[in-house]
């Protein structure tokens, strides 16, 4: 089953998240597990572990840490990202979700709508990005990308 079962996020050297960042993180989570495609291609000739998979995500050296290990615990699979391709993107979303979130405090839904939609495309360029940074190493589909996608930038925002 290619798929992720359990996702734990390493925080533990960040400062703590903002309410509102807290709240995109548990939703990301839950929404992740209820629905993800996650599957590691053959590395080097290798075979790998099948799925489903216990991911962690963690940065560690200014680096984006995806650590996979089968359901019984053993190691399937590590790599490190670079944070470079992200560091825009992150940056833009959150201005953008920041915008929204005051948006929905005092304006009409027609403006609420207009900074969700901007919300949504840079949320959208993040998921490429990372789909991109993950090829030859996981294969996800896009609801997947745009989960993890949110939890790196509770990471970031965190590092």
């Amino acid at each position: 089953m290619s798929r992720i079962s359990h996702i734990e996020i390493d925080d533990s050297n960040l400062p703590p998240p903002t309410p509102e960042i807290e709240q995109e993180r548990k939703v990301a989570m839950f929404d992740l597990m209820e629905d993800n495609s996650f599957a590691l291609p053959p590395r080097e000739g290798r075979a790998t572990p099948p799925g489903p998979y216990r991911l962690t995500l963690a940065i560690r050296e200014k680096r984006l840490v995806f650590d996979i290990a089968t359901e019984a615990g053993e190691k399937a699979a590590e790599f490190h990202l670079s944070l470079s391709p992200f560091r825009q993107v992150v940056k833009d979303y959150f201005q953008i979700c920041e915008s929204y979130f005051d948006a929905v405090k005092s304006l009409p839904p027609s403006q609420i709508e207009t900074i969700d939609m901007a919300r949504r495309g840079i949320h959208n360029e993040g998921s490429r990005i990372l789909i991109e940074r993950l090829a030859g190493k996981a294969e996800v589909d896009e609801d997947t990308a745009r989960r993890l996608f949110t939890l790196i930038c509770v990471l970031h925002w965190g590092g």
